[in-house]
């Protein structure tokens, strides 16, 4: 195994062990047992426990930073949240191990912060885009930061009770989040649904009637 692939591997194994018993309860010689090599090895790569998990720690939050950025490309405000919900839940199903280091109180300084620090990040992202739609809509710009640090705050906070319980499923989840946030507690819908989810199956539908007029003709011939 080359050095560039022990690295990874150890990476691997800390990235589990941290988020099934924690930073305390893990140890150097653990991790040296479960990749088959000696403590010196793992000092070697990462010079300690603390080395480990803050590279651990960085790559879980440019992951979902990524994810999150990457995924808002909406021009609408609802689409935007809704994109952010989605994109934080997919992290969570997809990377749970992750999300349960990023969420501890982290006990080592890492170069990109911690998980309010990230959230933090999100929401100033989210507070340019509010901005152009608060301008358009009449409402005070300087008010976006806040309302943006409210929406981040409040779809991070139902992801890490999402992460234990994972009911209901995950669109259903953020189609609620959605009806809190766009429609407030005194408007609520009974039955919310995604943007997202009417697109797909209206995108389903067009194809499904493609397919019959393109049966009838083929009928006629």
């Amino acid at each position: 195994m080359s050095g560039k692939e022990r690295r990874e591997q150890l990476i691997e194994i800390g990235r589990t062990l941290f988020a099934e018993r924690g930073f305390d309860a893990t140890s150097v010689e653990e991790i040296a047992t479960k990749a088959g090599v000696s403590k010196p090895v793992v000092y070697e790569h990462f010079g300690g426990k603390e080395g480990l998990y803050a590279v651990v720690v960085d790559r879980e939050m440019a992951k979902l930073l990524s994810m999150v950025t990457s995924g808002l490309t909406g021009e609408h405000a609802r689409e935007l949240l809704e994109q952010a919900a989605f994109a934080l839940l997919d992290y969570i199903e997809s990377s749970t191990d992750g999300f349960r280091i990023l969420v501890r109180d982290s006990p080592v300084t890492t170069s990109t912060g911690n998980f309010a620090s990230l959230i933090s990040d999100i929401a100033s992202q989210v507070e340019d885009l509010l901005g152009v739609h608060f301008m358009h809509r009449g409402y005070d710009p300087k008010l976006a930061p806040m309302y943006a640090q409210m929406l981040v705050g409040m779809v991070a906070l139902t992801g890490q009770w999402w992460l234990d319980v994972r009911k209901p499923p995950k669109a259903e989840v953020a189609a609620h989040l959605v009806n809190l946030a766009w429609n407030g507690l005194s408007h609520l819908e009974g039955q919310p649904r995604l943007i997202v989810q009417e697109q797909a199956e209206a995108k389903v539908r067009r194809a499904a009637r493609k397919t019959e007029r393109a049966a009838r003709a083929d009928a006629k011939r």
